[in-house]
């Protein structure tokens, strides 16, 4: 079985010591093969708080994380610098955590891909434009479908709450129907900060398969969204013709991170 952490709007700059040490102990007794850090690494993408979340990230690893696949939020991007907001939106980023800005992990069990879906003349939507839903497609295309097929893009491409369509990604509904086509399985974000575990055929009828949403809360920042504690993601994937996903949330919890919910995804 291969397993995925997935962490997300840690907001570095805004950390909270106890619990990134409270991460760290999780790490250090369950490890994960596949680190997934989708956005928001930074508050104000200033090069003091991308390196201590570079700093986390190696820590990490040397806890046991396998590997690393980590993609920009809007936060990312310099808000008030607009000098460098606008020449220069990722220079911080890529001096910390490489040029690449849209990663892809790929091995016999899962396939990964990772979008930037920020830009610097947006403040905060996200937008998936119809070259990536290309790209996407062609890469699903190729992809041995026993594999599980994962998408991570910071902002959502689904809404638990009504009040949360306005964060959807402009350009979520065409890109799902076509990667629907070609076999994807599961959406992965962040942004809201708020966690859960959506069906997206409920909002997008008539989709050629499910696919699921897998939201994560804020995993290490005081900036919290009302009752929602900070958390962070685990996957446990069984890859095959009758591939399988578990997801379980972990939860901060009087000083450590336990275990708050799971749901076991399947597909026909």
């Amino acid at each position: 079985m291969t397993s995925i952490l997935q962490i997300s709007d840690t907001h570095f700059g805004t950390e909270q010591p106890p619990v990134v040490q409270a991460l760290e102990a999780h790490v250090r007794e369950h490890g994960a093969d596949l680190l997934i850090f989708s956005g928001d690494i930074t508050q104000r993408a200033r090069r003091g708080q991308f390196a201590a979340a570079r700093a986390f990230v190696e820590r990490l690893r040397g806890h046991g994380i396998g590997e690393t696949l980590v993609i920009p939020g809007n936060h990312d991007i310099p808000l008030y610098n607009l000098f460098a907001r606008f020449l220069t939106p990722y220079g911080n980023y890529r001096r910390h955590f490489g040029e690449e800005l849209e990663p892809v992990f790929e091995n016999e069990q899962m396939l990964v891909i990772g979008l930037n879906t920020t830009h610097p003349r947006r403040h905060k939507d996200g937008r998936v434009t119809a070259e990536q839903v290309e790209a996407v497609a062609q890469r699903l295309a190729r992809t041995d479908g026993d594999k599980v097929r994962i998408v991570v893009a910071h902002q959502p491409f689904g809404a638990m709450l009504q009040s949360d369509l306005s964060n959807l990604q402009h350009g979520a509904e065409a890109a799902l129907r076509r990667w629907a086509e070609l076999g994807l399985d599961l959406v992965m974000g962040g942004h809201i900060h708020l966690p859960y575990v959506l069906p997206l055929s409920g909002q997008y009828q008539g989709l050629a398969r499910e696919i699921w949403m897998v939201q994560a809360g804020t995993t290490l920042s005081s900036r919290l969204r009302g009752t929602s504690p900070n958390s962070f993601n685990r996957l446990k994937l069984t890859p095959g013709a009758q591939k399988k996903v578990c997801v379980e949330r972990w939860d901060m919890l009087d000083g450590h991170f336990a275990l708050g919910s799971h749901f076991n995804l399947g597909w026909p």
